[in-house]
């Protein structure tokens, strides 16, 4: 069968029907659907093509470092040929400047395609703007220009084996040696565990963001966070040699495998030469910079993922031929879309990936808004833009499978390997625990309760404008009872105090999700309503209604686990897991 990646229709209505983001920023609807249209051909005819092939064929380790598949390589050239790199980088920078939001969308269609392919760019692109924002203008022009026009990559290296996502564990250290036109020039030495992108023969140069501490050789390194800085460390120096980092090895993982996943050792010689980006103890202020923008990256991966396995499972439902409508005495069999456990499951499908793509692309809008309210809007979603999607779109990928039945376990259809390319995306940038952990504590339980109203008063917004319509009114008053029911479990939390309120954080961020998710489904409804497409209202109606009816009761009964305060797993003795 052919490929169906992301719908054109679905990002134009989400877009510009709903977003309204011609109306914010000089930009042309009929012009960006060219632009969304032109990437749609690319991403079938560059990346689409090798998508199996990647998988099969993973990077590989030479004396000169780490290859990739020679049709990466051609695709990502194209891409940077069409300037697709610096798509959401101002003109002055030699960005094409178009909004976040639908730079979000056309990167969206290319990771639909190959995610393993586009992850090269999504990396490149978030490295280059951190750079761009805290960076010296000569490093802005000699290391973040070049990334914005696609003749280099760039990585994050913030992870060291033995430290994980502890990143006040890091060891990495940076010491002191001079200065230059760069500015404050340090040798690091030190180790970087899963790096994506931390070596390829794809582009002329990798410039590596390298999260270390700064201290003299001898000295302790700084206890914590506070201690770490963040140093440009390219592969290659402006001297044209080759700095001192050396591949130490490639991870070789379930899924996304056509992304190089390396282990870098630096300063096996003396020591990588880096440059301090800003001062000294600011790193990891900085670098979340760059992991929000990629936490928004990676839940749009998993929601387009998970949108290509429904589109997939949908076609398949409606062409194999299995079993008779219960009750019927049909002669033939009927496609097994008829079967109310199979439209079940692709209603399932499409109400969480649709509404994951709607999520990030809101994120990404709110990127770029600089209000105060944007701001905290931001901060309290972009935990469930990483964690939502990928936790819920990777079930739509499993119940892809199932659709398929036996043929979605072999490799004669994608599912399989949808499967196992979103399988990642609850780990990385954070995983669905750290997540939790983030939303619960520093957003809700430790902030001062701003963002969490300034995301109540839009939910409100929303559901008050919907219950002035009756197609939609029951809904909005649904809704709205649950977010009740989400501030009560906040507040018993704060009651609590101490570790205990967190025992059940990540069944409190899916809860939360689920209500996110609703709301924007009322929202897009609303929209859908103001526009007048019949067939969209239909549809996008249905999409509500399932949620509202079958996967709000089960966030509920999470929020009831959270609000009993449950102590089972920190009391469990030690047996229990020998």
């Amino acid at each position: 069968m052919s490929d169906v990646l992301l719908s054109v229709d679905l990002l134009e209505f989400q877009l510009f029907d709903w977003l309204q983001i011609d109306r914010e920023r000089d930009i042309d609807r009929e012009t960006s659907l060219a632009m969304i249209n032109m990437a749609e051909r690319l991403a079938e005819d560059a990346f689409l093509t090798h998508y199996r092939d990647a998988d099969v064929n993973e990077p590989h380790m030479t004396s000169e470092g780490a290859k990739i598949l020679a049709a990466a390589k051609d695709a990502l050239r194209q891409y940077a040929d069409m300037g697709l790199f610096g798509a959401s980088f101002p003109e002055d920078v030699g960005g094409l400047g178009l909004p976040a939001a639908l730079a979000s969308a056309i990167h969206a269609i290319f990771a639909s395609a190959n995610v393993s392919t586009a992850g090269y760019a999504m990396l490149t692109a978030a490295n280059a703007r951190l750079i761009c924002e805290f960076g010296t203008p000569r490093q802005i022009e000699h290391f973040a220009l070049p990334e914005i026009e696609g003749h280099w990559f760039g990585t994050m290296c913030l992870s060291e084996p033995q430290a994980g996502s502890s990143l006040g564990d890091i060891a990495t250290r940076a010491q002191r040696d001079g200065e230059d036109e760069f500015g404050a020039r340090y040798r690091l030495t030190g180790n970087k565990m899963w790096i994506s992108g931390g070596d390829q023969d794809a582009s002329e140069n990798i410039v590596h963001l390298v999260l270390a501490k700064a201290a003299q050789q001898g000295a302790p390194l700084p206890e914590g966070t506070r201690g770490i800085s963040l140093f440009i460390v390219p592969k290659i120096l402006p001297d044209g040699k080759r700095n001192d980092i050396a591949l130490a090895g490639l991870n070789h993982k379930l899924g996304n495998r056509g992304t190089t996943n390396c282990l870098l050792n630096f300063g096996e010689n003396g020591g990588a030469i880096g440059w301090r980006v800003g001062e000294e103890g600011d790193g990891l202020a900085q670098m979340f910079k760059m992991m929000n923008e990629a936490r928004i990256s990676v839940g749009m991966g998993a929601a387009v993922l998970g949108y290509r396995a429904f589109r997939h499972a949908a076609a398949y439902a409606k062409e194999r031929a299995q079993g008779r409508k219960l009750g019927s005495n049909a002669a033939s069999p009927v496609p097994i879309i008829e079967h109310a456990d199979v439209r079940r499951m692709l209603l399932q499908q499409r109400s969480y990936s649709e509404v994951a793509i709607a999520i990030c692309l809101y994120c990404s809008h709110l990127q770029e808004q600089k209000t105060n309210d944007s701001e905290l809007l931001l901060g309290i979603l972009t935990p469930i833009a990483k964690s939502w999607p990928s936790e819920f779109c990777l079930i739509g990928n499993d119940l892809a499978i199932q659709v398929h039945g036996g043929y979605g376990y072999t490799r004669d259809f994608d599912v399989e390997q949808l499967w196992r390319d979103n399988r990642l995306n609850p780990i990385h940038e954070g995983t669905a625990g750290i997540q939790a952990l983030d939303l619960l504590g520093r957003k809700i339980l430790r902030s001062d309760g701003k963002p969490l109203a300034a995301l109540i008063n839009k939910i409100q917004e929303t559901t008050d404008r919907a219950a002035q319509i009756a197609s939609l009114e029951s809904y909005a008053i649904s809704i709205r009872a649950y977010w009740a029911d989400v501030e009560a479990t906040i507040a018993g939390l704060n009651t609590v105090g101490g570790a205990n309120a967190y025992n059940d954080a990540t069944m409190f961020l899916r809860a939360f999700g689920h209500g996110v998710a609703a709301w924007m489904w009322l929202d897009l409804a609303l929209s859908a309503d103001r526009v007048g497409n019949a067939e969209r209202i239909t549809n996008i109606t249905y999409l509500l209604r399932y949620f509202v009816e079958s996967e709000l009761p089960i966030a509920l009964s999470w929020l009831s686990i959270v609000d009993r305060h449950l102590e089972t797993a920190a009391e469990a003795p030690d047996s229990v897991f020998a």
